[in-house]
């Protein structure tokens, strides 16, 4: 086979892991750190560095393609895998995945994840690990065709194999909300500010300090935009509109409502306006407030994060209209093959489709997903890793537009040839 050996270096994810219970329930935080203890099993305190494993594969020409490993920022909550342990990937890894990976035929993508990632002793692998190694297999992939990692994509998954749209980018901007949505506006960012309302103080009670938020946003984006710049505006709540403004969905809408009609103009998404305790509760929930927005005719869309991880959590989501955007959280589904598929159902099911994932990642994760994203034309995808805005917008948008640069010179070599 043409993998002959495999590597396993420890590495950094690109921000911390937190523990989501124990902000929700009033962390404070004390300049960068949260005080108190942490109330997620595995956290030892409540914001940790995130870590990560990087995979090499040493195919038989002695090149060596990588993926990385790591779990999302609220590992262990809403249903998720819990917090990333270095040791105990790289050890599971090494006994179990690498001898799979030996007998592997690493020039067939989904053929070699399906071999690999088969259950051990009767359970799925973790996460990371088909995340990570299914990024690695991706890159083997299309170093031994002599593709990019999207026509690989294209190409398993019987799609269009020179894809022509760009995937409009969505960048999240931290605590240091101020500065970093004006360096978004500077940039034209398609999808602005995510926001990380996560805290009751920073929705504010009867959800003002999040609704003047809202109007600044649109303000600023007015002010500093250049002309006929005019972005989505998404905000990631954590819940808080239910845990503030009451769990019943027909007051959730109307409050959605309420903050699309201070934005007029603007297309508005609400991420994980409340979180019901289940993924069938947040179907049943959420479809309700999807009904209650589409028959007003709101301009506004409801995001789902929490409760929606795996392939088939995102399929039902999907067949049941219980959401108008998934947010396909890429270290959550697993295996980068499973991204893929992810983007067809929403497609298949007319919901919207965007490829996030979390500011945890790395690099390498942030630039396979690109891919992933391009192949199946995905309608948004998150500039990460890490908190910041211009290191993750240059490393998804400089990828994005390095890989529509080669597929264009194929198209216009094809036609050439033709």
């Amino acid at each position: 086979m043409q993998i002959r050996d495999v590597l396993l270096a420890p590495g950094n994810g690109a921000f911390f892991y937190d523990d989501q219970a124990a902000i929700r329930a009033g962390a404070s935080q004390d300049g960068f750190v949260y005080v108190g203890e942490p109330v997620t099993p595995d956290f030892q305190s409540i914001r940790v560095p995130a870590s990560s494993l990087s995979i090499g594969l040493i195919l038989t020409d002695e090149t060596v393609v990588w993926g990385d490993m790591m779990n999302v920022q609220y590992s262990g909550a809403g249903g998720r895998d819990p917090v990333f342990e270095t040791a105990q990937i790289s050890d599971l890894t090494s006994r179990v995945v690498t001898p799979r990976l030996l007998d592997a035929d690493a020039s067939r993508y989904l053929d070699a994840c399906a071999k690999v990632f088969e259950p051990f002793e009767d359970k799925r692998l973790p996460l990371a690990i088909e995340y990570g190694v299914s990024q690695a297999l991706l890159r083997a992939a299309a170093h031994l065709q002599r593709a990019t990692m999207a026509e690989i994509i294209c190409s398993e998954f019987d799609l269009p194999l020179l894809p022509t749209r760009r995937v409009p980018i969505y960048c999240q901007s931290g605590d240091a909300r101020e500065i970093n949505v004006d360096k978004m506006i500077l940039k034209a960012v398609d999808v602005l500010p995510h926001g990380l309302i996560n805290s009751r103080q920073k929705f504010g009670q009867g959800g003002k300090t999040f609704l003047d938020f809202v109007k600044w946003v649109a303000t600023r984006t007015r002010e500093l935009g250049r002309p006929g710049y005019h972005p989505v505006l998404h905000f990631d709540v954590y819940g808080w509109i239910g845990l503030e403004i009451g769990m019943e969905p027909q007051e959730i809408a109307d409050f959605i409502c309420r903050v699309a009609d201070t934005v007029p103009g603007f297309a508005l998404n609400i991420e994980c306006p409340a979180d019901f305790g289940s993924t069938q509760a947040q179907i049943d929930n959420y479809a309700r407030i999807v009904s209650v927005l589409d028959d007003r005719g709101s301009s506004a869309r409801i995001v789902v994060d929490e409760r929606c991880n795996t392939l088939e959590d995102i399929r039902l989501f999907a067949e049941a209209k219980a959401t108008h955007l998934i947010q396909i959280k890429t270290p959550d589904v697993g295996s980068i093959a499973d991204t893929a598929r992810a983007v067809l159902i929403c497609k298949q099911n007319g919901v919207g489709a965007y490829v996030g994932g979390s500011c945890t990642e790395t690099d390498l994760s942030a630039q396979a997903s690109v891919h992933v994203s391009v192949a199946t034309q995905a309608d948004m995808m998150l500039a990460k890793p890490g908190m910041g805005v211009d290191e993750a917008y240059s490393i998804v948008g400089n990828e994005q537009n390095r890989l529509l640069a080669m597929l264009n010179r194929r198209r216009v070599r094809a036609k050439n040839v033709g």
